[in-house]
């Protein structure tokens, strides 16, 4: 239950009018019963796909997490995820510092408990993308031309110095999360995009544990297509400073996430939550 109707929205008019403003003055209410293809849908959020005005968005609802989720989050000395207004920050300081992402298009959010508090963000569709972990799937047995590797690697390492030297951690530094448009990869032009930004950190030192965890998650995704010494010294030479314990406690715990994705429950885990999402 909501108790208090207080609401943000920002959207342009012609998206106010395509959800029939003037007919009903609830624009927020209607944007959060939107429905389109989903991409994910867990307690509290879903992500779907949906075409308006002829164009493809992302729009990703927030519905409440609950004073369990909280007091969890707390318990563990977790900052909370309350809504969407936190990716919707994370794509504005990633926009002023030249770090592609998804266009914000509109967001709303309505209440004021955290815990029944709903919210939206709507982005444009980037498109025919392709994620690095894709794109890197089979580095293992047939790696690509080294000269490719290495600007690969550099611009890799430029966003996420860009990104952690301006304070933002993202908490899920993966490479599912780094995207290519295929037209601009065709012609050469390797403009990362970043995406999926609803668990973004603000303010962290550059070597704080979420740093070091934020290229740990990369390393240990890096691993799955073949990260070899010479990339990680590539990396290096590109990225902020950090010490050697920095970056013994960054190999460790890759290491560690990589024993426990590669142990047979954590891939029926996997196995089975993409059979519930291609549902």
């Amino acid at each position: 239950m909501i108790f208090c109707k207080k609401t943000i929205l920002e959207m342009p008019k012609t998206l106010r009018r395509a959800l029939g403003e003037g007919v009903s003055s609830d624009t927020f209410a209607k944007a959060m019963q939107l429905q389109g293809k989903a991409f994910r849908d867990v307690p509290g959020r879903k992500t779907m796909q949906l075409q308006l005005l002829g164009k493809s968005y992302f729009i990703k609802q927030h519905f409440g997490v609950g004073w369990g989720e909280i007091f969890k989050n707390w318990l563990t000395f977790k900052k909370p995820i309350l809504g969407a207004m936190t990716e919707v920050k994370a794509i504005q300081k990633l926009v002023n510092l030249g770090i592609a992402t998804t266009p914000l298009v509109a967001y709303g959010q309505r209440g004021c408990n955290p815990a029944s508090m709903q919210s939206f963000v709507l982005t444009e569709d980037l498109g025919d993308i392709i994620s690095l972990e894709d794109l890197c799937v089979g580095w293992k047995t047939n790696p690509p031309d080294a000269s490719f590797r290495q600007q690969l690697m550099q611009a890799i390492a430029t966003l996420a110095s860009r990104l952690h030297g301006a304070g933002l951690c993202h908490r899920d530094f993966y490479l599912c999360h780094f995207v290519l448009k295929r037209t601009e990869l065709e012609q050469g032009n390797l403009n990362l995009h970043l995406i999926d930004l609803h668990r973004m950190l603000q303010d962290e030192k550059t070597d704080s544990s979420a740093v070091m965890k934020d290229i740990a998650g990369l390393f240990f995704s890096a691993k799955q297509c073949g990260l070899s010494a010479e990339d990680l010294a590539l990396f290096k030479e590109h990225y902020l400073p950090q010490t050697a314990m920095f970056w013994a406690q960054v190999e460790a715990r890759a290491e560690a996430l990589y024993a426990k994705f590669n142990t047979d429950k954590f891939q029926k885990k996997i196995t089975a939550e993409r059979s519930r999402l291609n549902e």
